[in-house]
C-alpha cells in the first residue's frame, strides 16, 4: 500500500536523495542553493509549490514537486506537476500513479480547474503511466531561458 502525504522537515534527507536520482535521471544539475530553496518552499504551507511524499513499506518511495497558479482560462487555480520521481527500487509497484491520483483526489477536493504535466518525448515507460491518466495533447513547449 502506498501512503501520499505533504512532505515534512523528517523527509529532508530522503527527499534530497530522490532529488538527486531525478535530476541525473534528466542529466542535469542544479546548484545547492536552488535545491535548498526549493526544499524550503515545499516546507512552507504558504508557498505556492506543493511537496507530496509517497511511502510504501514505510519508507519514501517517491515525490511529487506541484506548481499552483492563476489562468487567465479559468476562473480556479491550476495545479502543474513540475517534478514526479519514483525511486528505482520501488518503480513498477504504483508509486507513480499512486502520486498522479493523489494530486487528481487534492484537486479535485480543493477545487483546482485542472492539473498539467510535461516529460521527455523519450520518457516511454513515465509516457505508458500517463497515458492510462490522459493522452498528451498537441501542444509544444518553448523554453527561454533568462
Amino acid at each position: 500500500m502506498t501512503l501520499v502525504r505533504d512532505i515534512q522537515e523528517a523527509d529532508a534527507q530522503d527527499w534530497r536523495r530522490l532529488w538527486a536520482g531525478y535530476n541525473d535521471f534528466y542529466e542535469s544539475s542544479l546548484p545547492t542553493e536552488v535545491t535548498e530553496h526549493t526544499l524550503r518552499n515545499l516546507l512552507d504551507p504558504a508557498s505556492s509549490l506543493i511537496g507530496r511524499i509517497a511511502e510504501m513499506d514505510g519508507r519514501v518511495a517517491g515525490f511529487s514537486v506541484s506548481v499552483l497558479h492563476e489562468s487567465s482560462w479559468t476562473t480556479s487555480p491550476t495545479c502543474y506537476l513540475e517534478d514526479l520521481f519514483v525511486d528505482p527500487d520501488f518503480r513498477g509497484g504504483g508509486v507513480g500513479r499512486a502520486l498522479i491520483q493523489d494530486l487528481i483526489d487534492l484537486g479535485r477536493m480543493r477545487g483546482w480547474s485542472q492539473l498539467y504535466w510535461v516529460t521527455r518525448a523519450t520518457n516511454e515507460r513515465a509516457r505508458r503511466l500517463y497515458d492510462k491518466f490522459v493522452q498528451a495533447d498537441n501542444f509544444v513547449r518553448y523554453r527561454l531561458t533568462l
